[in-house]
């Protein structure tokens, strides 16, 4: 029987990940899930562990009111209050969308600038001010906040686990940072899914994830693999047009709740 085996949620894009037991799902995916993100303050450019590394060390941990805790080694916590609607709007861009989102204000921005160590703003991505998911995929209202490009990302455990074979050691599910993973399937079963039910909440599978070097990064150091590990081997036999595919990004039909343990069916 095919069970959903974990579940993570990510507050911050390329900060830590939450560990869920249970979770809501609103027009964006995971309720709270990287609806806040660090950006260059002159450029509005996001920023991500591709080029900042040490972002896997900080902790932005969601609450029940929209804000954020962050916390890091070195630094003291900091509590962040969602933005209100009177907050500062920020121009930013992530990957080739533009869009105009609410600032977390001076505490934050001192705050990350001195962890990233230039000056850096925290913003917040609303609902109603949400991208639209990547052309060619989905449905035309399908929402995503500042996840790539899609909401939410599954991967078979039975797909990490032929992986970790075939480098001769384990890899940790957190390098690939899925929000939902399945357990009881074929490696790569996933690959040819097309609509998933788990409990009571229904999936669109719309696209295979292609992978960058952020899956060279361990997520409890901090520290890449000095050996390209996972992307070397994943390159000999997960390679498609020059993209190596690992996981399949989801689009939730609706809102709904997921628990840890719920069955997972295959529609199509």
């Amino acid at each position: 029987m095919l069970r959903l085996s974990a579940l993570y949620r990510y507050p911050l894009k390329s900060g830590k990940a939450e560990t869920l037991q249970h979770i809501g799902l609103d027009k964006l995916g995971l309720a709270g899930d990287r609806r806040w993100m660090l950006v260059d303050e002159a450029s509005g450019r996001f920023l991500t562990q591709r080029a900042v590394a040490k972002m896997s060390q900080l902790s932005a941990l969601w609450n029940s009111a929209g804000g954020l805790t962050l916390s890091s080694p070195g630094l003291a916590p900091l509590e962040v209050a969602l933005p209100s609607s009177e907050a500062e709007l920020r121009g930013v861009t992530i990957w080739r969308d533009t869009l105009r989102v609410p600032d977390a204000g001076t505490a934050a921005a001192a705050w990350v600038s001195d962890f990233i160590g230039k000056p850096t703003r925290l913003v917040q991505v609303p609902v109603e001010r949400a991208r639209t998911t990547q052309d060619g995929y989905g449905k035309a209202d399908d929402k995503v906040g500042f996840a790539d490009g899609f909401p939410l990302l599954l991967i078979g455990q039975a797909s990490l686990d032929d992986l970790s074979q075939r480098i001769g050691r384990p890899m940790e599910m957190l390098r690939f940072r899925p929000n939902l993973v399945i357990e009881g399937s074929e490696a790569f079963a996933e690959d040819g899914w097309k609509r998933v039910r788990i409990g009571d909440v229904e999936f669109r599978v719309v696209k295979s994830c292609s992978r960058c070097i952020l899956t060279t990064i361990d997520p409890s150091s901090g520290e890449r693999s000095a050996d390209r590990e996972p992307l070397t081997t994943l390159k000999t036999y997960r390679e498609q047009d020059g993209d190596v595919m690992f996981g399949q990004n989801l689009v939730n039909d609706g809102p709904g709740h997921l628990e840890v343990g719920m069955p997972v069916t295959i529609l199509e």
